[in-house]
């Protein structure tokens, strides 16, 4: 019986890799200090083979499991998105004039 456990399990596991990836439990409140840390996130929904809706903080090989109500983590979400942003234009922005500087 142990070994076609094991088998299904390894299985199931290739056919559904992001299946062991999901929260179960999430956290409702959060320190600063991990916010600050805060390298990337993701936002976990609760359809699909997911059945909690949760935001992934990922700090330096560590996962949290936070509550996507929160209005700590929603701030914090706004600002690395709003980052993100500035620093795309910006190297866009550098690579135009680089062109244009380039023609004449």
């Amino acid at each position: 019986i142990s070994v076609s456990f094991l088998t299904l399990l390894l299985l199931f596991s290739a056919l559904f890799p992001r299946a062991f990836d999901c929260c179960m439990k999430i956290s409702h409140g959060i320190p600063k200090g991990i916010l600050r840390r805060v390298e990337r996130f993701e936002i976990q929904k609760s359809d699909g083979l997911c059945h909690l809706e949760a935001v992934i903080l990922h700090i330096t090989g560590k996962k949290f499991c936070v509550n996507p109500q929160n209005r700590k983590v929603k701030k914090m979400m706004r600002r690395m998105k709003h980052k993100v942003h500035r620093s795309t234009s910006h190297v866009r922005k550098q690579r135009r004039t680089r062109i244009t500087k380039q023609k004449e």
